[in-house]
């Protein structure tokens, strides 16, 4: 029988999934959640009062040495699922009153996603969709999310390729979430809002977030200024302050993985300063940056993490 080789994303790990071998993202022919409930910490317009209908998928395409949700991205916790199965999650969701269906690291599980929401659609979801991603995304893969995703939730994480080799282990970032962006602009375009159950929801658009890092500052720089440039008003910038630095954490409390991170990454164990945080700021308004999300003090608190279970709904 021939192989049948995975290039979902751009690691193009080449193995077969479907007769259970694992790639770099750690899945396998399982679709994996390890948690579906409403989601109170994304942006305004995403989760508002009522909260987002969150659901986050079981391990990761990037994989990042100083993730918040290490122990969903290395697959260590959630449950096997079918594509029907996460189609009455959806449904329910919608039933809790979210203000929209949010999809965590779903880009290797593209096909059943896709499945899924066919489905939950055919019985009655009305809510748009999020594509809430690692920006690390064939062009190609977004294009064919045309009729099943409204929004994308998408990172930039860093401008420097040099970053993403030290921090994601790809050697391609910035060439690679620029062309899922470009694709992300031209097939869902400006932003569309609307009322509902009194708040504002973004039911179509683009949010590109961005984390500043530990030592992080002139690239964070670099990335404001690329998106300014290059999308204008067409993305809406998040920028972030919420580095916790968990890794530290974790070796701390004896995990080996971690500890030979942070021994080859010693930076992560500290925190952004407040003063890079508002001289970032005080960047983007000097480029113009009109409309741009932020952060205000304590957004590096443990709080911003989910607590995950074996328990995929809350």
């Amino acid at each position: 029988m021939e192989k049948i080789r995975c290039d979902i994303c751009p690691r193009r790990c080449a193995v077969d999934r479907t007769v259970g071998e694992r790639g770099y993202c750690g899945a396998a022919n399982e679709l994996v959640v390890a948690r579906s409930a409403l989601h109170f910490w994304e942006e305004p317009p995403i989760s508002g009062e009522s909260g987002s209908g969150t659901i986050f998928f079981g391990n990761c395409p990037l994989r990042c040495n100083y993730c918040q949700n290490t122990v969903i991205a290395h697959g260590d916790i959630g449950q096997a699922v079918t594509p029907s199965d996460v189609a009455r999650m959806c449904l329910d969701l919608q039933e809790q009153g979210a203000l929209n269906i949010n999809f965590v690291t779903p880009t290797h599980y593209t096909r059943e996603v896709r499945e899924a929401v066919r489905e939950a659609r055919d019985l009655g979801l009305h809510l748009p969709v999020v594509w809430n991603t690692g920006g690390y995304e064939f062009a190609e893969v977004v294009r064919g999310n045309v009729g099943t995703v409204d929004v994308y939730l998408t990172d930039f994480k860093y401008a420097d390729p040099a970053r993403g080799l030290r921090y994601s282990h790809v050697r391609d970032y910035p060439e690679r979430a620029l062309e899922a962006l470009d694709a992300m602009v031209d097939v869902v375009g400006s932003a569309v809002y609307d009322e509902y159950r009194e708040q504002e929801r973004m039911i179509r658009g683009i949010v590109v977030r961005h984390l500043m890092m530990p030592g992080g500052l002139e690239d964070s720089k670099q990335v404001v200024r690329l998106l300014h440039e290059r999308y204008g008003s067409l993305v809406r910038m998040s920028l972030m302050n919420q580095y916790t630095p968990v890794l530290a954490t974790a070796a701390a409390a004896g995990d080996p993985r971690a500890a030979a991170e942070l021994a080859r990454c010693p930076e992560l164990a500290e925190r952004v300063p407040e003063w890079e945080y508002e001289e970032l700021l005080d960047y983007a308004d000097w480029l113009g940056v009109e409309d741009y999300f932020w952060q205000e003090g304590g957004a590096c608190e443990e709080s911003f993490i989910p607590a995950f279970s074996s328990s995929v709904v809350d």
